[in-house]
C-alpha cells in the first residue's frame, strides 16, 4: 500500500498563522520535506519547526540555482526540469515503500509554489492531498492595515518579473493590485507604478507576518534593501474613494472647450508597422479607448488612462470618446489594422451624427491594414484591381453577403477576406468556397495568411478547390486571386496589372 501525498500551506511565516489541519499533517508525517535555496536554511522548516516529530524523515529539496546562471546545458529551465525530477524520484521512492509525506509549501501551495511542480509529478500515481494557507498578500494587507478591495473592485496579482511595459499596462487597468516577486526586480516595478499613475498610495510590505516585518509607501523604498519576501499593494479604487479618475462618468472629466477625437490604427501587430504620425498622436492624449487587445498594445505611460471594452459595443465605445473628447480630453480611438477598413473610424462617425457631438472634430490617421500586411508577405496578389468584403453576418444579413460574393466572383476581381470565421461561426467560409467555385477555377490562387507579422504568422499558398475550410478562423485573412493571378517560380503570388 502506497502512502499520502501532502502539500500543506504553512502561511506567511508566522506559526501561528498555519492552520490546525496543517499542524496535524504535520505532526503525523513520516517524511517531512521542504524546499531551501542556494546556501540558505529554508523558510519553510523554520516555520513548522515545532510541529516537526523526531521520528520523521526529513527531505531537504535544495535548489541547484535560483537565478538565471547556470553552467547547464538546458539553461536556467533545464536545471530546474531536472531538479524537480531528481526531487520527485525522491518523494516517490518514500511513497511507494508506504511512507505518508508531507511538502511544506511557504504561503498557498498552490499560488506561486513549488509545491505544483511535485504535484504536476506524483498526484497521478499516489493519493494526493492540498492544505492552503494563508497567502502572503493577506499577510501583508493586514500588516499594514490596508483595505485591499472592495464593492466592485476588481484585484490583480501580478509577478514582478513581468517586462515593464506589460507591467504597467495591467496596473493601469485594474482597480487593485498585489505585485509579488520584488527583489532584483525592484527598480523595474517601481518605475511601471509610477507610469500607471499608481506609485501614490502603493505600499510596500516586507517578512509580513514575521518578527521582523515592515511596511512603508513604495516611492519612499530603498531599492537596494528589497528581499525576496517582499511584496506591493495598491489598493483598490473605492478604498481611496473616488481612486483614479476613470471616464467611465463623463462628469468626472473637467469642464473644458471640446478637442479633436482622434481615430487611429494600430497596424497588423509589429510594432515597426505603426506609423509615426500614429505613434506621436499616442505619446500626446491622455485617454485610449477601444477593443481591449488593441488597447493593450498601447504602451503604458504617466497620465494615461485606458478604457477598455468588448468586441460588441463599438457605437457605445465610441460614444463614450466622443463624450471624452467633448468634456475636452485628448482622445485616441484605437484599431487594429487599418481604422477605416472593418475598423472603429466608421462607428465614429456613426455615433458622432448625434447632435450632441456636433462641436467635436474627429480626424483619422491611417495604419497598416491586415490585408496590405499579408498580400505583402504573398508578393504582390492585390496589385490590379480588388474587393475587400468582411464575411462576418453580425452587422448585415447572409443574404447581402452572398450576392456580395456572387457580384465580385462574375467580375473577376481579387477578394480579400476580412473576419472569415469566429467560434460561433464556422460554416460561412464552406457557404463562400462553394459559392466561388460556381464561378471561378478550382485552380483559382488562394493565399491563407494568419496572424501575420506576430511570432505565429504563418502563410499558407492553396487553390480555391484544396482549400481546408475547417482551418481558417478569426486569425486568418484570405486572398482569392483573380483568373490571373499566377503563382511564380519563387512561390510569389501577384496579379498583373494589364487585363488581355
Amino acid at each position: 500500500m502506497t502512502g499520502r501525498f501532502s502539500g500543506v500551506g504553512l502561511g506567511p511565516g508566522d506559526p501561528e498563522l498555519i492552520t490546525l489541519k496543517a499542524a496535524r499533517l504535520i505532526g503525523s508525517a513520516d517524511v517531512v520535506a521542504y524546499h531551501a535555496g542556494v546556501g540558505k536554511q529554508s523558510n519553510a522548516r523554520r516555520t513548522a519547526a515545532a510541529l516537526i516529530p523526531a521520528s520523521a524523515i526529513e527531505e531537504e529539496l535544495r535548489y541547484p540555482v535560483t537565478t538565471g546562471a547556470t553552467e547547464h546545458p538546458g539553461g536556467y529551465a533545464g536545471a530546474l526540469a531536472d531538479f524537480y525530477e531528481e526531487s520527485a524520484s525522491r518523494l516517490a521512492a518514500h511513497l511507494a515503500a508506504g511512507r505518508d509525506v508531507v511538502l511544506l509549501a511557504e504561503g498557498d501551495p498552490l499560488f506561486y509554489g513549488s509545491f505544483m511542480y511535485m504535484h504536476d509529478r506524483l498526484a497521478e500515481r499516489f493519493e494526493t492531498e492540498i492544505v492552503p494557507g494563508v497567502p502572503a498578500f493577506a499577510a501583508a494587507t493586514a500588516a499594514a492595515a490596508t483595505p485591499l478591495v472592495r464593492q466592485t473592485d476588481v484585484l490583480t496579482v501580478l509577478p514582478g518579473t513581468l517586462p515593464e511595459p506589460e507591467l504597467a499596462r495591467r496596473l493601469a487597468d485594474t482597480d487593485g493590485a498585489i505585485i509579488m516577486k520584488l527583489g532584483r526586480t525592484f527598480p523595474a516595478v517601481r518605475r511601471a507604478l509610477e507610469a500607471a499613475g499608481r506609485l501614490d498610495g502603493a505600499l510596500y510590505v516586507e517578512r509580513a507576518s514575521m518578527p521582523e516585518q515592515r511596511w512603508l509607501p513604495v516611492a519612499e523604498v530603498d531599492p537596494a534593501s528589497v528581499p525576496y519576501f517582499s511584496l506591493v499593494v495598491v489598493p483598490g479604487d473605492s478604498v481611496h474613494g473616488a481612486g483614479r479618475r476613470t471616464a467611465a462618468d463623463p462628469a468626472l472629466t473637467p469642464a473644458g472647450r471640446p478637442r479633436e477625437l482622434l481615430v487611429v490604427g494600430l497596424g497588423p501587430g509589429p510594432d515597426a508597422w505603426l506609423t509615426p504620425e500614429v505613434e506621436v498622436a499616442l505619446a500626446e492624449v491622455d485617454h485610449v479607448v477601444g477593443y481591449a487587445p488593441y488597447v493593450a498594445r498601447v504602451p503604458q505611460r504617466p497620465g494615461l488612462q485606458r478604457h477598455a471594452s468588448g468586441n460588441t459595443v463599438e457605437v457605445d465605445r465610441a460614444r463614450h470618446a466622443l463624450d471624452l473628447a467633448r468634456a475636452g480630453e485628448r482622445v485616441a480611438v484605437v484599431s487594429g489594422g487599418d481604422a477605416g477598413v472593418f475598423g472603429m473610424a466608421a462607428a465614429v462617425f456613426e455615433a458622432a451624427e448625434d447632435p450632441a457631438y456636433a462641436d467635436v472634430p474627429v480626424r483619422v490617421l491611417p495604419g497598416v491594414s491586415a490585408v496590405q500586411a499579408v498580400a505583402a508577405r504573398a508578393g504582390a496578389p492585390v496589385g490590379a484591381d480588388f474587393a475587400v468584403l468582411s464575411l462576418s453576418d453580425r452587422l448585415k444579413p447572409w443574404s447581402v453577403v452572398e450576392r456580395r460574393l456572387r457580384a465580385i466572383a462574375e467580375a473577376d476581381l481579387v477578394l480579400a477576406v476580412y473576419n472569415p470565421a469566429s467560434r460561433s461561426r464556422t460554416h460561412q467560409v464552406v457557404e463562400m468556397q462553394k459559392l466561388l467555385l460556381e464561378h471561378r477555377s478550382p485552380e483559382t490562387v488562394v493565399v491563407v495568411g494568419r496572424d501575420v507579422g506576430r511570432a505565429e504568422e504563418s502563410l499558407t499558398v492553396t487553390t480555391l478547390g484544396e482549400l481546408d475550410a475547417g482551418s481558417v478562423d478569426m486569425k486568418c485573412l484570405l486572398i482569392v486571386g483573380a483568373s490571373s493571378t499566377r503563382v511564380s517560380a519563387s512561390g510569389a503570388v501577384w496579379t498583373p496589372r494589364f487585363v488581355h
